[in-house]
């Protein structure tokens, strides 16, 4: 195939078909001074198809990089014809041409998107879909910043931020129980404050939004979802992940997590622990506490259970073993009982005692 270099002539056009049959990230385009705008001479469907000069970070080949192009219906682009000796067939887009739109797409006419916005009943307006807005810069509202034109998800993170969120509260029992200080605790204060041109922002057509802000004293990686399950790196370093929905995670070997500082867990809903599932030996559950602390747990309304279905349940008490018991005192033991004292045993009771034995022995 024979390269028409010396022939090629410069375009400057408007994006009007993305669906590449081929799906090889062709786009179809109008070109000023080449293409009519009348929509009935010459239909969309009818103009060249133009093949897309991709970046370095995109091999272009075998699906490896990035692939296709973000460049939608109405954006503007700027190339060559490869055969611009007259025939103007084969076209090469090299980059797009961001701006600030003056005036809101026609779907009727060529040089805009023909792809309408749909009114509350679902009708075409015959308003193209993009440009988005007029008056305003091409470039994301998250890059610019500007306080009276926020971006849509910077408006629903502020309001959707979660506050006053309660921590365990555990109720001293006299002197022998004592609980850790507890707080509520909020969702970190949102520290957007970008200053344009430092955020280097992506967005999709659907809403999905990356950020590397490099603004001075406020630098952040933030990624979200449409959804808006996301992360985010504060510039203090701290991380927040937002998770919308469920949240899986699968490990194949082995997890560890080192925390420094403290660990607050709140749950709406129930927690499940199911330790050594392949009953191997010594696949322990073990808890370790240090010393000067204390293991506290509260039913507020419910049972304690604790079932040892074949193994035994042992105390190892290293000082006074105090247990208070609001209601009854029920000991069902199938088989023998042995308790050994090596101090004095005293029995206080208010009401009557009852022993009962085929043989009582006192002093044998």
């Amino acid at each position: 195939m024979a390269f028409l270099g010396n022939n090629f002539n410069w375009f400057v056009g408007v994006v009007e078909d993305r669906f590449d049959p081929e799906k090889t990230g062709r786009l179809r385009v109008r070109c000023l001074g080449v293409h009519t705008g009348d929509k009935l001479a010459l239909p969309t469907a009818d103009l060249p198809w133009a093949s897309v000069t991709l970046p370095t970070t995109a091999s272009g080949i075998s699906g490896l990089g990035q692939s296709p192009s973000f460049i939608v219906e109405g954006a503007w682009v700027w190339g060559y014809f490869r055969d611009g000796n007259g025939l103007m067939q084969e076209m090469v887009i090299v980059g797009t041409l961001p701006g600030k739109p003056a005036e809101l797409g026609n779907t009727e006419v060529g040089f805009y998107d023909p792809n309408s916005r749909l009114d509350a009943d679902g009708q075409p307006t015959g308003i193209s879909v993009y440009p988005k807005e007029m008056d305003e810069p091409d470039t994301n509202r998250l890059a610019v910043n500007n306080a009276d034109k926020e971006h849509s998800t910077f408006t629903l993170r502020k309001a959707e931020r979660i506050k006053d969120i309660p921590t365990a509260d555990f109720d001293e029992v006299g002197s022998n129980i004592k609980a850790s200080d507890t707080d509520n605790w909020n969702e970190p204060e949102i520290t957007y404050k970008a200053a344009y041109p430092y955020n280097h922002v992506f967005e999709s057509e659907s809403g999905h939004i990356k950020e590397y802000d490099d603004t001075e004293l406020n630098e952040r990686i933030h990624e979200r979802h449409k959804s808006g399950t996301s992360y985010e790196m504060l510039p203090n370093g701290d991380l927040v992940t937002l998770v919308k929905n469920s949240h899986y995670a699968i490990t194949s070997s082995n997890n560890k997590a080192f925390i420094q500082g403290d660990s607050d867990i709140t749950i709406n809903g129930r927690h499940k622990v199911y330790i050594n599932k392949n009953g191997q030996s010594d696949n322990n559950y073990d808890i370790q506490v240090g010393p000067g602390a204390n293991v506290n747990i509260q039913v507020d309304n419910g049972n304690l259970n604790v079932v040892t279905k074949t193994g035994q349940f042992n105390f190892d008490v290293g000082a006074d073993f105090n247990v208070n018991v609001g209601g009854n005192y029920n000991l069902n033991v199938q088989g023998s009982e042995t308790k050994t004292v090596e101090g004095t045993t005293t029995h206080n009771t208010t009401g009557s005692t009852t022993i009962r034995g085929s043989t009582i022995d006192l002093n044998p």
